[in-house]
């Protein structure tokens, strides 16, 4: 939360002294993925972002927030997360180091969430059919999704060059891990919110100035914002 503050108090402080035409202020997601909406500390982060926020607003600033996900409870009933290891799976359904599960969400923060996301994408090796592996996966409790790389990449826009075979996705309270050991679930004291899914696809788009001349069946996206901001916010 203290980074996150840092940004929106070092925004306003750039707007008192140097009136820029433009700013991009970009937060962790720390505090969400630690804590549900409602909860004393999610509210207290809210209230912090309203008064920086309020702030630039009385500067004079068109003021556009959205957000690059959703968030999601990944647990069960008893706070555990609730984990698919695909590799683990894959290992003992084609041979230990036949596939390979690569998670996008992996990074060095464990603490946010274990390295544990709702997106997996699969390698194969020349000789194994996707199809045997999408049967599989599809029949896993938990796992939404499981297509092969070229539908994947022109239903959700993605890189083909950087895709595996097979692209995996989870239901909203499930995430996909490689192997149970691969992770450090230790830093996860609260029950695990993670994102990554078809759950965690709507986004809030806000702005401060009334937003006009949009055609009425435009499907706005979150990189849409700037065009609104520049283009359609009116005093």
């Amino acid at each position: 939360a203290e980074l996150s503050e840092f940004v929106f108090a070092a925004g306003v402080r750039l707007l008192e002294t140097q009136r820029p035409d433009l700013m991009y202020l970009s937060t962790t997601d720390y505090v969400q993925h630690k804590f549900a909406p409602g909860t004393a500390e999610a509210n207290a982060f809210c209230a912090m972002m309203d008064k920086y926020l309020r702030q630039l607003d009385a500067l004079g600033a068109v003021v556009a927030l959205t957000a690059d996900h959703g968030m999601n409870a990944k647990h069960d009933q008893h706070g555990a997360p609730n984990v698919i290891y695909l590799q683990t799976l894959l290992d003992d359904h084609l041979g230990k180091g036949t596939a390979r599960v690569i998670l996008p969400i992996t990074d060095p923060y464990v603490v946010h969430h274990g390295a544990l996301g709702s997106f997996a994408t699969v390698y194969l090796p020349s000789h194994e059919a996707a199809d045997r592996v999408i049967a599989r996966l599809v029949s896993v409790r938990g796992v939404q999704l499981a297509i092969e790389r070229d539908n994947a990449c022109k239903w959700f826009e993605l890189p083909s060059d950087r895709m595996g075979d097979v692209v995996v996705i989870s239901q909203k309270s499930y995430v996909l891990g490689t192997a149970r050991e691969r992770h450090d679930l230790s830093g996860l004291k609260q029950p695990l919110r993670s994102h990554g899914g078809l759950s965690e696809q709507s986004v809030p788009m806000l702005l401060n100035r009334p937003v006009r001349g949009i055609a009425p069946h435009r499907r706005l996206r979150n990189f849409d914002i700037l065009d609104l901001a520049f283009n359609h916010a009116r005093a």
